[in-house]
């Protein structure tokens, strides 16, 4: 357990929770995936309305720093919050990110907007999708634990600009990310 202002006990697991309307399939991998590669349960927070006040009229997108400040600001009763939205999001200096986190902050969030191979002009392919999804969300998971991007290309933390890049990383971390991530939960255990 981990505690909180040293007064609330959080449980130690991932809180997932939806922003607007995502597949349930969706959030149901992303939370198999966490507890498989991360050895954390998760659980399910209900659904967010979407961010109305983080919509960028000019950019037609949603400023994904907006939705996290939000985020952080919510009591989430869980080690770490991960949001999984199908809104476009960016960040001011960017055309648009895939997720964004804080490093060893509590909250990160994803989208899939751009992960669908449909968006790139492509066939759909389901087992593809759900592989960026999964990889995204590790990513950002990993950024909140306090990983920064690694040099290995093969490394879930690797920095993921284009989907060419988030295609090209395994869905785990490298063994020198694992032992870090592992080092950084044994923390929050007692």
């Amino acid at each position: 357990m981990i505690s909180e202002g040293g007064n609330a006990h959080l449980p130690l697991c991932v809180m997932i929770c939806s922003i607007g309307p995502v597949d349930p399939f969706v959030r149901d991998q992303v939370a198999e995936c966490v507890s498989c590669q991360c050895r954390l349960p998760c659980r399910f927070s209900p659904e967010m309305t979407t961010p109305a006040y983080a919509f960028d009229e000019k950019r037609q997108q949603y400023n994904s720093k907006l939705i996290l400040r939000y985020l952080m600001d919510l009591n989430h009763r869980s080690l770490r919050f991960l949001a999984v939205t199908q809104l476009d999001l960016f960040v001011p200096i960017l055309k648009y990110v895939f997720g964004l986190a804080q490093i060893e902050g509590q909250c990160a969030i994803i989208s899939t907007y751009r992960l669908r191979p449909e968006y790139y002009g492509h066939a759909p392919n389901p087992a593809l999708f759900m592989e960026r999804v999964k990889k995204t969300a590790l990513h950002e998971l990993g950024h909140t634990m306090g990983l920064t991007h690694c040099r290995d290309r093969r490394c879930i933390m690797h920095s993921a600009t284009t989907i060419e890049d988030t295609d090209v990383k395994r869905a785990r971390f490298c063994p020198t990310c694992h032992e870090i991530f592992k080092w950084q939960l044994e923390q929050y255990v007692s």
